[in-house]
């Protein structure tokens, strides 16, 4: 009778987990699964686990995510590797470049650059770390940022992280810069003086009063940034003035400050001569 009686408990108990309790018990398994893949992910892979803690805290405010950016994690591995080996936290030890110059000298394009350190035990404190942390949380968070590159380190019991964050610009070819700029001319009604690309490339990256002298345009203007096809107000002015006709466009590399005093390391630099 005992033994009948628990059998038959055996059997409802069975009965029960089958009727109500299966659902859960699948669900329960997807999460385990889905927080093993995280959890391996973490300590195989912890930059990339770092990037999706912000994305997903990115997505829960109704911000963009951020697009992996290979040049900014090759900047931010390097400068993780100086932190594991100096054993501390700096943004810039003595003698390294600037944030920006190691992003760029990596080969990132930006218009605007943040970073992001931390030392701990996970990807998970990281990022709980710099969530807590007015500024860190404002450079994870600012809504023009779109591209990240993380760096990560496990030295001295610690995992030593590093995440460059940049609103991001497309590279462009000399040529494709001055096609842009040259489209936004003829719609004001210049016609493209072809001939006088050679010139105004020359202009765009010598001298200003050596350069100016061997160049018999009318006006000569040029200006660097990160979208050179927003035409500075000086050569609005003079373009509205109906005087001048005809147009050559030069396009070469950054350089100088950018007239901000502060260094330009990317975008694009153009000169526009008028006729």
């Amino acid at each position: 009778m005992t033994g009948q009686m628990f059998g038959s408990r055996i059997r409802l108990i069975t009965q029960k987990k089958s009727f109500v309790s299966t659902p859960l018990l699948l669900a329960l398994v997807v999460i385990a699964c889905m927080a093993f893949r995280f959890s391996s992910q973490a300590q195989d892979d912890p930059a990339h686990a770092i990037m999706d803690l912000a994305n997903q805290t990115r997505s829960e405010a109704g911000l963009q995510p951020l697009q992996w950016d290979q040049a900014l994690a090759m900047a931010a591995q390097a400068h993780a590797e100086r932190m594991a080996r100096e054993g501390q936290l700096s943004h810039q030890y003595p003698e390294e470049p600037s944030l920006p110059e190691r992003a760029a000298s990596a080969g990132a394009h930006f218009s605007l650059i943040e970073e992001n350190i931390a030392m701990a035990d996970s990807p998970h404190r990281v990022h709980d770390s710099w969530m807590h942390s007015p500024d860190h949380h404002d450079n994870l968070m600012n809504s023009r940022i779109n591209r990240i590159g993380v760096g990560a380190v496990r030295a001295h019991g610690y995992l030593f992280v590093v995440a460059d964050y940049s609103q991001g610009v497309d590279a462009e070819s000399f040529n494709q810069v001055e096609t842009s700029v040259a489209h936004v001319l003829a719609a004001q009604g210049l016609r493209i003086k072809v001939d006088g690309t050679q010139d105004a490339r020359a202009y765009c990256q010598s001298d200003e009063a050596a350069q100016a002298r061997h160049i018999f345009a009318r006006f000569l203007m040029r200006w660097q940034g990160p979208d050179v096809t927003q035409l500075p107000k000086p050569l609005q002015q003079r373009i509205a003035s109906g005087v001048f006709h005809e147009a050559a466009v030069g396009a070469c590399a950054p350089q100088g400050d950018g007239g901000s005093n502060q260094p330009v390391f990317s975008g694009n630099r153009v000169a526009v001569l008028l006729y």
